[in-house]
């Protein structure tokens, strides 16, 4: 199944780059909300992340002729979003990209309805999550929330597999004892 879905996907760009407007708005369809997730997990700002969609997908359709096919369309657009999500916060002046100094900062808020609210692990997997560094966030996101390959996401991010793997490990390693001191005994499979 996944192999005809790229095969469409393949399609949809050549009928693009073609000017197709109908095969733009199937794409768009089909990949908007990988985007705008993807996306807001990157900058955590949702209207942000609603003009990133825009402007993502108007690169798809000036660049479609240029995409050469060497990974599949739903790498090549995190790969797009990516880049675009990192300009964004290159250019904001007010945002400061220290993770781990938020991460620092105490919660001072478990009274005992927090407390309970944190046992839900979805809850807790997301804050979790959160607490990772923005590299290891970025490789977590994309291969158990996007399903991509080791490969893939050395293509997406600009680095050597090498690299994805290492940072695979680390932040599987950090998640686990994240999980762990919530008190979710089971850490990340």
């Amino acid at each position: 199944m996944s192999a005809n879905l790229a095969a469409s996907d393949e399609i949809l760009i050549a009928r693009i780059a073609q000017g197709d407007k109908l095969a733009m708005r199937v794409l768009y369809g089909r990949h908007h909300v990988r985007v705008y997730r993807f996306g807001l997990r990157l900058l955590r700002d949702e209207q942000v992340a609603e003009d990133l969609i825009s402007e993502v997908f108007l690169d798809v359709w000036r660049q479609a002729g240029r995409f050469e096919g060497r990974s599949a369309v739903s790498t090549w657009l995190l790969a797009i979003t990516r880049f675009k999500a990192l300009s964004i916060l290159r250019k904001r002046k007010d945002v400061e990209l220290d993770d781990d100094a938020a991460a620092a900062i105490e919660d001072g808020s478990d009274d005992p309805e927090i407390a309970t609210q944190k046992k839900d692990v979805g809850n807790v997997l997301r804050r979790c999550l959160t607490a990772l560094s923005p590299d290891h966030r970025e490789i977590i996101d994309l291969v158990y929330y996007h399903e991509k390959s080791v490969e893939e996401v050395a293509e997406i991010v600009g680095i050597p597999e090498n690299t994805v793997k290492t940072r695979m490990f680390y932040a599987r390693k950090k998640l686990a004892e994240l999980l762990k001191a919530a008190g979710v005994e089971r850490g990340w499979p």
